[in-house]
């Protein structure tokens, strides 16, 4: 099964992708660890993105795509894969599908995440972390920074759900609700079903 993952900041990727990916029995395989990878083992395209990095900039899609491409022909993603927080943009999703043609593949599935936006506020704004025996808010989850957050993903993103449900792979998973009943929605929609998490 190979599978992608979208959706807005705060709607529950990280925590989903592990879980649907030990359900399915494949690696969750996200940007940041395949960048960290990179630049900690120092690959020719680590040292090639450290430099964007570094000055701050975004990594340019050929390097981003090749980063990627490498880990999928890699040998535990064989038998399929769950990428998150990739791809980004439609050019990158176009660039995906070359990749995976190339390594014989086509992808089985993606599933968005969808949460209101007033609640990924809430849930972004809310967190909090222990600084110095204080619990304090992050700069990038104040409620302007999220909002921010949010208004890039609607338009740099979101418009991969309209891709991906032209090429009929898209399907949409309501992500509000208990951990475990939105991964049930998720497996579900991926033919993978296990029990439904009971109602009470």
């Amino acid at each position: 099964m190979r599978v992608v993952l979208l959706g807005p900041p705060g709607a529950g990727k990280g925590t989903q992708a592990q879980i649907i990916a030990g359900e399915l029995g494949v690696p969750a395989i996200s940007t940041g660890d395949i960048f960290r990878a990179n630049v900690s083992g120092q690959t020719e395209l680590g040292r090639k993105a450290k430099v964007f990095m570094d000055a701050g900039d975004l990594v340019p899609d050929e390097i981003t795509v090749a980063m990627v491409k490498d880990r999928l022909a890699e040998a535990d993603a064989a038998g399929g894969f769950l990428l998150d927080g990739f791809p980004r943009t439609i050019s990158q999703a176009e660039q995906l599908r070359e990749s995976l043609t190339e390594l014989g593949h086509g992808l089985d599935r993606v599933l968005e995440l969808v949460v209101d936006e007033e609640e990924l506020v809430r849930r972004l704004s809310g967190r909090r972390m222990l600084v110095d025996g204080q619990m304090v808010q992050r700069d990038d989850d104040k409620p302007e920074t999220v909002r921010h957050r949010l208004k890039v993903y609607r338009e740099q993103t979101a418009p991969l759900s309209g891709f991906y449900e032209d090429e009929g792979l898209l399907a949409r998973i309501d992500a509000i609700g208990a951990v475990e009943e939105v991964t049930a929605r998720a497996l579900a929609a991926l033919g993978a079903d296990r029990a439904q998490p009971s109602a009470d």
